[in-house]
């Protein structure tokens, strides 16, 4: 009887309706749900669940009932008032925290100037290396009027969880730390709340920060650890504590104040220490582990340049409570912040596969640390010769001015191509460049890298599913006819194309050092490579698949917030593009943050020396991290690279068109049009299998901007550069003197 009972239920819920959009967000939002939540407990994507509270889609069986269920639950619980205001609309703030304990008010065109590094993926300088929105919204403005600031509340206490939230992590993972108009100091939240801070010293901030704040993350796996609270201070919070709030330019060049300054004098006193890197940016505060218990604060600066502009815009002159929600909504997608955008790419790595785990029990039932597979380890590793950057120890018995050639130091890096224009294509009206979305992290995914120390071998048969660096002659392979699938050949223009195995796009010579992906190319264009020797990595597996998942789910889920989905039609995806910045600037630096993360954690991953006295042939602090891995860095570069080349072969065997110029992800073709629509070969709205499409997702690409081809003819007549590299200017069309290097 009782299956007849919820037969009967669920053919009503089927057809009961069901309460208007902006209802369905005003429920949600007041039991405390993100849209993560909902669309995990009804087995959809967020972006669908998104799309029923925005009245794009309406939801189907089986899903149907179990949301009016839910719904209808959550109306029993939180009634709307009668006397309230209409909702606005089209000014949706997205939902990016986990569950808070009371409801929270809410409240939220063409881009065309380039927003990330152009050419290869950058080297850092040397550095060592869950939340909950609030009961209270602060309004986005530029004063702090006390009118205007929620009510500051006490840290708080100690509980079971709340909402699924870890008890000992109820208020996030970080605070923005600032003093009222009327001397009391607060610390903003992620999500509004605003926390009563007590102390009177920066000893005792991090003693309280430790005791109540109630701050911190959930580790992202499960041999990891907990993410350190990270505390933001303004400059009214570093007066108060008595540090500057700008650093001198001696301070700015040793990248810390002085050791014997008072706070850092303070600090001592109370047996808190700093790393290596002293009280810098990003400094971290911290006694010696007792057991698994931890006792670290971290500390950021943005007056003192913490927050590096070219990523985090104007990030630093936020007011506090919009700075709290753009650092939150980064560490609740990606993680709490550890440093520079190279810093947090790397580490995101390492708490993604810790180097160490617990073992199973030993007779007398304790457990040890024991290597946990998959990750790079506790030690580092040597790299093979070719692989050494200039100036490595590995290198220092060679001559003090040699150079290598490619027969001798592997070089994989971005393209940075370009060539004339044909007569025909400049009988053509446009210039229209296209950007590959997040290149490198796509280069990223399902890539096999090593995991352990190289192994020489000679004349080895090549494996494409063996990560390593190859010697291999490839001046044989002919662009001018390639195999684009089974038994197809194509025969192409191959002086209109770069080659894919050097980043200038020239045709080797001769043997030279590849990795993995791109000797794998060359066989998959239908020639036989014969390698002479090679560096291999038999221990490897696909180390960076989480990673790449863990930001791509990031760039995904705040470009949807600001209105470009993943299922947009092309049409439909360049108009979510025009102006999407400008819907929530916040937001737009969250996205331009995830990229920089990705290219700079790539980067650093091949770190060079910076200063610190260093001399070629000694070695530099980097080397000492298991995850300096050049071999890595150069695998994804290669992957990405071929990547690109593979969609531009597809296009040109299918429409007989080529690229003018490549920088690094941007690719420029000449036109009839000013859109990509009117080059790309779309059909009843799909694209060519293998080339260029039009999306949001990792590995698409979308539009990075046109110019006349008039334009791009008179920038080269002007500095006598037939080949000038029109991919660096086609954003804006700006072109100086410097850009040129004259």
């Amino acid at each position: 009887m009782s299956e007849l009972f919820d037969a009967v239920d669920a053919l009503i819920a089927s057809r009961s309706p069901l309460p208007s959009p902006a209802e369905r967000k005003r429920l949600r939002q007041a039991h405390g749900l993100t849209l993560d939540e909902v669309a995990a407990a009804l087995q959809v994507r967020r972006a669908t669940v998104s799309g029923w509270e925005a009245g794009k889609t309406e939801p189907r069986p089986p899903e149907r009932d179990a949301y009016a269920r839910m719904l209808k639950q959550l109306a029993q619980l939180y009634p709307a008032d009668p006397n309230a205001a209409a909702p606005a609309t089209g000014t949706a703030v997205p939902e990016t925290l986990a569950a808070p304990a009371t409801p929270a008010p809410t409240g939220a065109e063409p881009a065309r100037a380039r927003t990330e590094p152009t050419g290869s993926i950058p080297e850092p300088a040397s550095e060592d290396t869950a939340l909950r929105p609030a009961p209270v919204s602060q309004p986005a403005a530029t004063a702090k009027p006390m009118s205007r600031r929620p009510p500051a509340r006490k840290a708080a206490p100690p509980g079971a969880p709340v909402g699924g939230v870890d008890a000992r992590f109820v208020n996030g993972p970080l605070a923005v730390v600032d003093v009222t108009d009327e001397g009391q100091v607060v610390a903003y939240c992620p999500g509004g709340l605003v926390l009563e801070v007590p102390a009177k010293s920066l000893p005792s901030l991090v003693d309280w920060t430790l005791a109540e704040g109630k701050l911190g993350q959930p580790k992202l796996s499960g041999p990891g650890k907990d993410a350190d609270p990270l505390l933001v201070l303004t400059e009214a919070a570093l007066e108060r504590y008595g540090l500057p709030t700008a650093l001198t330019a001696e301070e700015r060049t040793a990248g810390r104040i002085p050791e014997g300054h008072k706070v850092v004098k303070q600090l001592t006193r109370a047996q808190w220490q700093l790393t290596k890197r002293g009280f810098g940016p990003w400094a971290r505060i911290y006694r010696p582990a007792q057991g698994s218990e931890r006792a670290c604060v971290q500390l950021c600066i943005p007056s003192w340049d913490a927050l590096d502009s070219r990523h985090w815009g104007d990030a630093a002159s936020l007011p506090p409570a919009e700075l709290a929600r753009v650092l939150g909504i980064f560490a609740a997608r990606v993680m709490t912040p550890r440093g520079s955008t190279a810093v947090t790419g790397l580490e995101l790595m390492t708490a993604l596969h810790p180097p160490t785990r617990a073992s199973e029990p030993d007779a007398d039932g304790k457990r040890h640390s024991e290597h946990n597979p998959g990750s790079l380890g506790k030690e580092p590793v040597d790299c093979a010769p070719c692989e050494a950057p200039d100036g490595h120890p590995l290198l220092k018995d060679l001559p003090r001015f040699h150079i290598r050639g490619p027969e001798e130091k592997l070089f994989e890096e971005a393209y940075d191509w370009a060539r004339p224009m044909t007569d025909g294509e400049c009988t053509r009206r446009f210039l229209v460049g296209l950007d590959v979305n997040m290149a490198f992290a796509a280069g990223a995914n399902g890539l096999t890298v090593g995991l352990g120390e190289p192994t020489h071998v000679k004349a080895p048969a090549f494996d494409p599913k063996l990560p390593g660096s190859w010697l291999v002659d490839l001046s044989h392979v002919d662009l001018s006819r390639v195999k684009v699938a089974k038994d197809k050949w194509v025969e192409l223009d191959a002086d209109l194309l770069p080659s894919p195995f050097t980043p200038k796009g020239e045709r080797p010579q001769g043997p030279a050092w590849y990795a993995t992906p791109a000797v794998a190319y060359a066989t998959e264009l239908g020639y036989e490579v014969r390698a002479l020797e090679a560096y291999v990595r038999y221990d490897n597996g696909r180390y960076l698949d989480g990673w790449y998942n863990r930001l791509r789910d990031a760039y995904l889920a705040t470009m949807a917030d600001l209105g470009v989905d993943a299922d947009l039609s092309p049409e439909d995806f360049l108009a979510a593009m025009d102006g999407y910045k400008s819907r929530d600037p916040e937001l737009a630096i969250v996205v331009s943050v995830v990229k920089a993360t990705v290219k700079g954690g790539l980067g650093k991953l091949r770190e060079r020396p910076r200063g610190e006295g260093w001399r070629p042939g000694e070695p530099w602090r980097a080397l000492s991290r298991p995850t300096w891995r050049p071999d890595i860095r150069a695998a994804v570069i290669s992957r990405t690279r071929i990547n690109l080349h593979r969609k531009m072969v597809k296009h040109a065997a299918f429409t007989g068109q080529y690229p003018v110029a490549i920088l690094s992800d941007c690719v420029v073709y000449a036109a009839d049009g000013e859109s990509p629509l009117d080059f790309l070969p779309y059909r009843e709205g799909k694209p060519l299998p293998g080339g260029f499409k039009l999306g949001v997702n990792p590995g698409l690409v979308k539009w990075e901007g046109t110019q006349t081809v008039l334009w791009g003819e008179g920038v080269r007549e002007q500095f006598s550069a037939p080949e000038l590299n029109l991919a660096r200017y086609i954003k804006d069309g700006t072109v100086t003197d410097q850009d040129n290097g004259e």
